[in-house]
């Protein structure tokens, strides 16, 4: 997922090895359960949630328990971990390690494949199938981002989008038209530059150039619009070591040498949201979690799809997760419970609405209070309409090595050390090797 600060400070934080490398150690490895039953002498039963959030998100999913516990008097949910979401992977590899795991963790999708080498990660696909989670209601990628090697390994926990977000105010300045739907890559970088100023330091759009996954996630869309694929249908190599990974990094390069893109150097995207803030950035692609940061600096803002090169656009989502860990029958059915509870529509809307997010679920889209939120914030539903569409990165333990040599790619590219070419050859080589390792 980045989202609003009070929520996750780094939504696409860098993705690191260690946590994934840790669990790779422990497959099959024998880990005691944590705490024993969790069941009291009363027959309630107590599972701990480690849920990542803060802030307004957690002062939200603090009031959902609470009504949860009203309805559901023979489990209590302890809500803990000590860590935001950027840290979780680390913190659950160490609970597993120790013999600690939590009964619910709060799991970015792009780390779910590696989470799922351990043998307690609990298997949810019979949760699925019947009972009250709406899984046929769900957007096709939070499906797909919970999904690893045909099962259901976790539950989503919040869905996003990509779209293109404009300041009226400078399009005003340059005497440019604000991009409508349908729009093109290459009216794209024809719009940066005619936005850029650099009498008045002013900007036509952004990049995250820290070379995390905030600086890779951009790119996929582009790659899939031109027929490619993160990784190739062997499983063995990229799919994008053509025309799609060249064409994609040639927009970047379009935009760096007509001098209309402004490369964050720091991790997380906040300095190109300040710069985008301060009236200095005309367009900036980002997700839902920027909206309330936006309309709080007072920034008359146009919220558009992103371009395609073939008249659609093409985006991404980054659904991240609910996932849990066998810790003996009754916890695991307690946790069961809980996440299938939080994702019925009637929790999932007041989820979405008082901490920033899109719906899971078409069922929650339909919903009155929904529809009327989305009236009260411009834009917003063309992030919900996309995710009709919305495609996810592969589910596999190779991604974060994949996203590691597609952010040097990028990063070489923004920063002109590399052509397209080159740096798809060696981005190319790293992730293959990765694959390789994994196969």
């Amino acid at each position: 997922m980045a989202h609003r600060p009070d929520r996750r400070p780094s939504r696409r934080g860098v993705l690191s090895g260690a946590g994934a490398t840790a669990l790779a150690a422990m497959t099959g490895a024998t880990v005691s359960a944590c705490g024993g039953s969790g069941e009291s002498a009363d027959g309630t039963v107590r599972i701990e949630m480690w849920h990542g959030q803060a802030d307004t998100a957690l002062k939200t999913l603090k009031n959902l328990v609470s009504d949860f516990h009203r309805t559901h008097p023979g489990i209590r949910v302890d809500l803990g971990g000590g860590v935001i979401a950027d840290a979780m992977l680390q913190k659950v590899t160490a609970g597993l390690a120790s013999g600690s795991a939590p009964d619910i963790a709060y799991i970015f999708g792009s780390d779910l494949a590696s989470v799922a080498r351990s043998p307690k990660l609990a298997d949810l696909t019979g949760a699925t199938a019947a009972g009250p989670v709406p899984w046929k209601q769900y957007w096709p990628a939070a499906r797909d981002a919970v999904t690893v090697d045909g099962k259901v390994r976790a539950l989503p926990a919040l869905v996003d989008s990509l779209a293109v977000v404009c300041n009226k105010k400078v399009f005003r300045a340059a005497g440019v038209e604000l991009p409508e739907p349908g729009w093109s890559w290459d009216e794209y970088v024809d719009t940066a530059r005619r936005l850029t100023d650099k009498s008045k330091n002013v900007f036509g759009t952004g990049w995250p150039g820290a070379g995390d996954e905030d600086t890779v996630w951009r790119i996929w869309p582009m790659v899939w619009d031109l027929g490619g694929d993160v990784v190739a249908e062997d499983g063995r190599r990229i799919g994008f070591a053509g025309e799609p990974g060249r064409r994609a990094l040639e927009v970047v390069r379009a935009l760096v040498e007509n001098d209309s893109c402004y490369v964050d150097p720091k991790p997380g995207g906040e300095q190109m949201y300040q710069v985008f803030a301060g009236g200095r950035l005309g367009m900036v692609t980002t997700g839902p979690w920027q909206l309330p940061d936006i309309r709080g600096a007072g920034i008359d803002y146009h919220v558009v799809p992103l371009p395609g090169f073939h008249g659609e656009s093409v985006t991404i989502s980054g659904p991240d997760t609910w996932a849990v860990f066998d810790n003996g029958p009754a916890r695991t059915k307690a946790a069961r419970t809980f996440i299938g509870w939080l994702n019925r529509p009637e929790q999932d809307v007041r989820w979405a609405i008082e901490a920033g997010s899109l719906p899971l679920s078409r069922s929650t889209e339909n919903l009155p209070e929904w529809r009327e939120h989305t009236r009260e914030v411009p834009g917003l539903s063309v992030f919900t309409e996309a995710l009709a569409t919305a495609r996810v990165r592969p589910v596999v333990p190779a991604y974060p090595k994949i996203s590691e040599a597609a952010a040097e790619a990028v990063t070489s590219v923004l920063l002109g050390r590399s052509t397209p070419e080159q740096a798809l050859r060696a981005c190319a080589t790293r992730a293959d090797a990765a694959l390789a390792a994994e196969s």
